[in-house]
């Protein structure tokens, strides 16, 4: 089979990765090389006391990159990419992206280079006895709460870019066990988050966050799933209406807990960076 057949028959793999300055998307061929790419040049902005992204230009800056690649694979191979068999994404991990029960953001996208959770970086740290980096995602949630931030008392759940991305375009609000692992500490023994550690945090909240701690993590299972809701695409709305591609797997969740979580999964062909197994 040629790569103009092997392109038209929809078997070839999609990876966009949400970098700090670039947001890149590449197609992998039979043997898993390079065919094809496009990228998409953004930039962190400061605002608030945070350096962010809005989630317009997340939306803006995948349909640039996937316009790129698209117009790479015409170039190079005379055809239209209208299908791909599988689809992952990779973004910069950690950060804070706080979402309130109907799936609103409740503040902005406060990305890794922020520095302004040391105090509950060193609290953590010490009540763990692990070290909680300022860029964590729970370093963050519990900053906001130590601030007394107004968003804290409507928060349903907090993800990561990668897991903000993939549960617009999926449906799935979901992580994938690398991306969890920035999140909050992962047990290397259950590929989970650390049980002991969610019960101290538990504790640590009960007084502050009353009605919001009890559903802090839940078990989760692994499940692949398709693009089908949200209206969310990562593709040039001009002319590829029809890409529907199937994701690679992360970890399901049939509830939104505040942090989601990430349980085992059995290994299998992934694109995605941040994935299980």
């Amino acid at each position: 089979m040629d790569m103009k057949e092997f392109l038209a028959n929809g078997q070839a793999c999609l990876g966009i990765e949400l970098g700090s300055t670039r947001i890149k998307a590449v197609l992998i061929g039979p043997d898993h090389a390079p065919i094809a790419s496009g990228d998409h040049s953004w930039e962190n902005r400061y605002e608030g006391g945070y350096w962010t992204y809005s989630l317009e230009d997340v939306w803006t800056g995948l349909q640039d990159a996937y316009a790129h690649l698209s117009a790479d694979v015409e170039a190079r191979y005379g055809v239209r990419l209208t299908k791909v068999a599988s689809m992952g994404f990779s973004a910069m991990m950690h950060g804070y992206l706080p979402f309130g029960h109907e799936g609103q953001l409740l503040a902005p996208f406060r990305t890794w280079r922020n520095t302004t959770t040391g105090q509950a970086a060193e609290i953590l740290s010490e009540r763990f006895n692990f070290n909680i980096p300022q860029r964590w995602s729970i370093a963050h949630l519990y900053q906001a709460i130590l601030n007394g931030e107004d968003h804290v008392p409507d928060v349903a759940f907090i993800t990561t870019l990668a897991g903000y991305v993939h549960w617009k375009l999926t449906g799935e609000n979901v992580l994938g066990v690398g991306d969890a692992s920035g999140v909050f500490p992962i047990d290397s023994n259950t590929c989970d988050y650390d049980q002991a550690m969610v019960d101290s945090f538990d504790q640590l909240v009960a007084d502050k966050l009353v009605l919001l701690h009890s559903s802090l993590l839940r078990l989760g299972e692994c499940s692949p799933c398709g693009i089908h809701r949200q209206g969310q695409r990562p593709a040039d709305q001009q002319h590829q209406q029809h890409l529907r591609p199937l994701f690679t797997p992360k970890v399901l969740h049939r509830r939104p807990p505040i942090v989601r979580r990430s349980a085992g999964c059995p290994p299998r062909h992934n694109l995605n960076s941040n994935r299980c197994g």
